[in-house]
């Protein structure tokens, strides 16, 4: 299961959001979205979730929790149209 993850620290790399959502459950990806030219976080990612009962248990756990002193944003990612 494919998930957005929103509001994330600017500091947050992808090996901290890994274990920070391996706590619900195999984590299979990470990526952190980052602006072209400087690298810097754009503050929002997605998380692959080995399995779909992984990935609503994040939905169920971590969103609206703190996470580097901001509070998460968590939902099942959409395509883009």
């Amino acid at each position: 299961m494919n998930l957005y993850v929103g509001n994330l620290p600017w500091s947050c790399t992808e090996e901290e959001l890994e274990a920070h959502f391996s706590q619900a459950g195999p984590v299979k990806a990470v990526r952190i979205i980052t602006e072209g030219r400087s690298g810097r976080s754009k503050g929002f990612g997605f998380v692959e979730m080995e399995s779909s009962d992984g990935g609503q248990s994040a939905i169920d756990t971590l969103n609206g929790k703190d996470f580097g002193g901001r509070e998460l944003r968590v939902d099942t990612a959409t395509e883009r149209s």
